[in-house]
């Protein structure tokens, strides 16, 4: 087995514990010599622990910009040029984690770079009018403008990478789609161990999210205000007054929870609701690992894990009518709890790190064979 004397790891920002968090801090469980680069790094102490055992970061210059802490995104226009200015020449194999621009770093012809892409840039590609619509007429020119140039700058420097993982079959197209680039498909790692299955189900439902507006928990609650079917949201975020102000008396919004609550609800909720497009979606497949079904938006990663009348059900349409209608025909199927949570451990941690660690040792023996052949 070919083994890298210096490996460096790409990762867009760190401001938080998120989903490609987790996917970032198993990379490092594999290569705990790796040294880490990031754009910016304001991680507290307890999320620096959780994500990278207590290790500090190489920054770009976007750090010490001002009010960066709270508004780096600001400074989109200059990520293209922060994340090429990180000098790797040292390394022998880098791995970035890129839902932005982190795989656009740049390399030298010796090295290999292999990038796990949770998605291709999506304010450039697909939300790209979403993003701009209701901005004032001259802020929209220079928003649209700088998305332009993102988005010219994406496709080039897709070219830099050499082997690229999708994190789901969805994100795969898209990568062949904007990049014309293929791309094998390692899903997320799902920490299921800490999610026990529960055969005893209440009469409630529940969602679990950030509150922020693409994951829909508003059309979600006005869909139980027309049922009366029992619903808890769970989460934080700019809609939690709207959330908490249109729910009747059958929802409950309780706002953030300690995990090992969030563990208990999705062991007892007879069902989760999950209405945004993801790339992937960590928490169904948490809420599955309890062995609890999901109701879901059948658009995107979600049917990489949702098994349609096996461990769940879809509605097709972002809006209250059908997700009561799908909620309707849910309540017909007798799911069996045990397979749900059976079919959910093939997401775990586990399985992820032998799955990249087997692909990059592939991507190294692939790449020294051309370089030497």
């Amino acid at each position: 087995m070919l083994k890298p004397k210096k490996i460096a790891i790409v990762h867009d920002w760190l401001v938080t514990d998120g989903g490609a968090e987790k996917v970032l801090k198993n990379i490092i469980d594999l290569y705990p010599n790796a040294d880490i680069f990031t754009l910016v790094d304001f991680l507290d102490k307890q999320e620096r622990e959780a994500i990278l055992g207590g290790r500090q970061t190489n920054v770009s210059f976007i750090q010490k910009l001002p009010f960066a802490q709270k508004h780096f995104r600001h400074y989109l226009a200059f990520f293209p040029r922060a994340i090429e200015q990180f000098d790797l020449s040292e390394y022998d194999l880098i791995i970035s984690s890129s839902w932005a621009v982190a795989k656009g770093v740049k390399k030298i012809r010796k090295q290999l770079h292999v990038s796990y892409c949770h998605t291709p840039i999506r304010y450039a590609w697909d939300l790209y009018d979403e993003y701009t619509s209701d901005l004032p007429i001259f802020m929209k020119q220079v928003v649209q403008g700088i998305l332009k140039y993102i988005k010219r700058w994406d496709y080039r420097s897709s070219k830099r990478v050499d082997f690229f993982i999708a994190n789901s079959y969805f994100v795969k197209e898209r990568i062949v789609r904007n990049y014309q680039r293929e791309a094998v498909v390692i899903h997320p790692p799902v920490d299921t161990d800490s999610f026990i299955l529960e055969s005893e189900k209440e009469d409630f439902y529940l969602t679990v999210s950030r509150l922020v507006p693409y994951k829909k928990v508003p059309m979600i609650v006005k869909a139980f205000n027309l049922s009366g079917k029992n619903l808890v949201v769970i989460g934080s975020g700019p809609e939690y007054d709207l959330v908490s102000g249109i729910a009747k008396s059958n929802v409950r919004v309780l706002g953030w929870q300690e995990r090992e609550k969030i563990v208990g609800y999705m062991q007892r909720a007879k069902a989760f609701i999950y209405a945004a497009e993801e790339d992937f979606g960590i928490v169904p497949v948490e809420a599955m690992a309890c062995g609890t079904p999901v109701v879901a938006y059948g658009v995107g990663g979600i049917r990489d894990s949702v098994v349609e009348n096996e461990t769940g059900v879809f509605f097709m349409e972002q809006n209250e009518k059908s997700l009561n209608e799908a909620i309707e025909n849910f309540e017909k199927i007798p799911f069996e709890y045990r397979k749900i949570a059976d079919h959910a451990a093939v997401f775990a941690t586990s399985r992820f790190k032998d799955e990249f660690r087997s692909y990059i040792e592939f991507c190294l023996k692939e790449f020294y064979d051309k370089k030497y052949h």
